[in-house]
């Protein structure tokens, strides 16, 4: 069928036949090309013939369907819209709304596990709430309610015990029945005195015994409680910081603002861990040189109208302490002035206080230089 050349070599009376590879070679090299030119060809034909979109178009039909997403999300006046931003959004829309549902689903397991009350009307606990000992958080806030059960120390599996803004005016003993506490707000009540067993809850975290006016001691006890980092007891009557607060060896934020202190321990370097302090409102004349000894204190406030000592390291710290003075009881002369029609109790003059302060302190940790002033606090800063 092919012609190849050919050569006859006679050796010895044997006939030795010779071909030239190169020309065997160049065919096939030729016929290659041809089948690469056929194959171009008749892919640009596929392309812009019209069976190619359809299969395309059912291509990605089958992808949607494969991932769920309704075809009313890809239709676009009646035609498919095949573009990938298309897909990649209603995919992204899919996975959203899965996360959306796993999200409801979760906080709708995590309420079996709550029970909250409300209301001014609610004098009482509700007689069912005994029966309900799987429960993990108590929100209880606003009530009329003065007492706590004694069959609170049935409820094993309670972490969260939040009963601010209520008239309770005493703790049970068998609070110190609740092993996995973790969380106790009774901040704005009528309490005069803490229970002894409160100690007993040695995994509480966070204490908040503010605003409760007439508190002034709490019990050796709660020098058991090693795992708290917050603690919050301003607006009482607290003549000096309790003995117990200065063995809570993992302090983080400690308020004792608006209280009865005069001078602070020579020891309160014992809270090493701590971080902020909060002494506004209190009648302080000097602050102790042990100060310089809290390595990671980075924030310190304090009212300046009585004090007439102040360490000049405290206010040069190298450790980039922020020390703030308040001056001229601002947050009595001027934010009670205006709102006499909204603040009609000192417990709201002391909420009103503490929301205004939270705001103000998460203001000025997010600075890296200390305000000369603000709209509602002048004051006197020394870095």
């Amino acid at each position: 069928m092919y012609s190849l050349e050919k050569l006859n070599v006679s050796n010895m009376g044997h006939q030795v036949i010779i071909f030239d590879i190169s020309v065997v070679r160049g065919f096939w090299e030729t016929q290659v090309k041809k089948y690469k030119e056929t194959r171009k060809k008749e892919k640009e034909r596929l392309a812009q013939s019209s069976l190619e979109k359809i299969k395309q178009e059912w291509d990605f039909v089958l992808e949607c369907r494969k991932k769920g997403i309704p075809q009313s999300a890809y239709l676009k006046n009646g035609f498919i819209d095949t573009t990938v931003k298309v897909l990649d959004k209603t995919e992204k829309n899919s996975q959203l709304c899965k996360k959306r549902t796993l999200s409801d689903e979760t906080d709708k397991e995590r309420s079996k596990f709550i029970f909250q009350l409300s209301g001014d009307h609610w004098m009482e606990f509700p007689d069912s709430l005994k029966e309900q000992t799987h429960l993990k958080e108590w929100h209880i806030y606003k009530t009329q309610i003065q007492t706590i059960p004694a069959y609170i120390a049935l409820f094993q599996e309670l972490k969260v015990l939040e009963l601010s803004n209520n008239h309770i005016t005493h703790l049970p003993v068998e609070i110190g029945c609740l092993k996995q506490l973790k969380e106790l707000n009774v901040s704005f009540n009528n309490l005069k005195s803490i229970p002894p067993e409160l100690g007993n809850c040695e995994n509480l975290e966070k204490l908040d015994l503010a605003g409760n006016i007439e508190l002034t001691e709490l019990p050796f006890e709660l020098s058991n409680l090693k795992q708290v980092t917050f603690v919050d007891v301003s607006a009482n009557k607290f003549p000096t910081i309790p003995i117990c607060i200065l063995r809570m060896s993992s302090l983080h934020w400690l308020d004792i603002s608006n209280n009865k202190l005069k001078d602070l321990p020579q020891d309160i370097d014992r809270l090493d861990e701590l971080q902020t302090f909060l002494l506004q409102k209190n009648k302080l004349t000097y602050l102790p040189r042990a100060l310089l000894n809290m390595p990671k204190l980075s924030l310190l406030v304090v009212s300046g109208d009585d004090l007439v000592e102040i360490p000049t390291d405290v206010c040069e710290s190298p450790t980039g302490l922020k020390f703030i003075s308040l001056k001229d009881n601002p947050l009595e002369t001027f934010l009670y002035h205006d709102t006499e029609d909204i603040v009609e109790s000192e417990r709201d003059r002391e909420q009103f206080e503490k929301a205004f302060m939270k705001a103000y302190i998460a203001d000025i940790k997010e600075r890296e230089t200390m305000p000369c002033y603000t709209t509602k606090v002048s004051l006197s800063l020394q870095l």
